[in-house]
């Protein structure tokens, strides 16, 4: 059970430690945005990047081909791109990489993650107040990841009436292990040697639960509203129902091995999923491909048995 330890920072506070920032202890922040086959998508990034009140200090984009980045090279000014193999955790780890020893704060976001302006001020300024901060997940306004996905004129509009509006008192929830992949920061000098696992490979399914907990132990992991932000869950671009399907089973188990999943939250993981992949199957969601996460389930299920069992194995399916 997450505890609930809420920091209530009011605005005059928020102010004074802004103005410490300026006056030269600010710490530095970088992006990182792994992205695959969503050009238009990572091209919303230039707008908003341009928009922040302020900007980051380094911003990477993280791609596996030219053809990821957006036509006519769309992406912010000062921002470097890499080229990594594809993947999830490679492509997070060449950006980590790139970041570490440069920045003081590492942000991953989502290409289809949509932030509030005040973003990058926001989590610098969060980090600044809680010295023992070493990891967070901000607040999401809306995700579109268990629906069709929102649009993106919808999501601005969304972070846009937020930015407008009277900002709520500021809280922090602690939690006790990995955060949500589409938007996490960490303190880069808690990283130390902890990388994202690539034995976890495409989509990467639940290697931000895995990295989060080895970092348990080293200070504060938590959410916070302190920085907000719409997750868009666009469809496009993610691995295929046959493969997610696999790594419903093979990722928990694997990760339970490893020691950073309890054997009954894997468990529980898992049979919610094959469960839902079930019920759903004669009805299907028209943006899920049930039938397909079926059978990944139940070749899973039959490499559990006989053996096999890995979550490199979808590479080949």
């Amino acid at each position: 059970m997450v505890s609930e330890d809420l920091v209530r920072s009011p605005w005059r506070t928020r102010l004074e430690s802004l103005e410490t920032m300026i006056s030269g202890n600010r710490l530095s922040l970088a992006i990182v945005i792994a992205s695959v086959g969503r050009p238009g998508v990572l091209a919303q990034w230039k707008e908003r990047i341009a928009d922040q009140t302020s900007p980051p200090d380094l911003l990477y984009m993280v791609v596996s081909a030219p053809a990821d980045l957006p036509d006519g090279g769309q992406f912010p000014a000062g921002c470097e791109v890499i080229f990594s193999a594809k993947g999830s955790s490679v492509q997070r780890n060449a950006g980590l990489e790139q970041a570490l020893g440069n920045a003081d704060i590492i942000a991953f976001f989502d290409d289809d993650y949509v932030p509030s302006r005040t973003m990058v001020r926001d989590i610098t300024v969060l980090f600044q107040d809680n010295p023992d901060l070493i990891a967070v997940s901000g607040h999401l306004l809306a995700d579109g990841i268990n629906r069709s996905g929102i649009p993106y004129d919808v999501a601005l509009a969304t972070v846009s009436e937020y930015d407008r509006a009277q900002r709520p008192p500021v809280w922090l929830r602690e939690h006790p292990g990995g955060l949500y992949g589409c938007n996490m920061v960490y303190r880069s000098s808690a990283i130390g040697d902890v990388r994202f696992d690539e034995q976890l490979p495409l989509y990467g399914w639940l290697e931000d639960v895995d990295f989060g907990y080895r970092l348990v132990g080293r200070g504060r992991i938590a959410y916070t509203n302190a920085f907000v932000g719409v997750h868009q869950g666009i469809k496009s671009g993610r691995t295929s129902g046959l493969r997610l399907g696999y790594s419903q089973v093979a990722n928990p188990l694997y990760l339970w091995r490893k020691g950073t999943m309890r054997l009954t939250a894997a468990v529980r993981l898992m049979a919610r999923n094959i469960c839902m992949n079930v019920a759903r199957a004669a009805f299907p969601e028209p943006w899920v491909d049930r039938s397909g996460r079926l059978k990944g389930n139940m070749l899973a299920l039959r490499d559990m048995v006989f053996g096999g069992l890995h979550p490199s194995k979808i590479t080949t399916l």
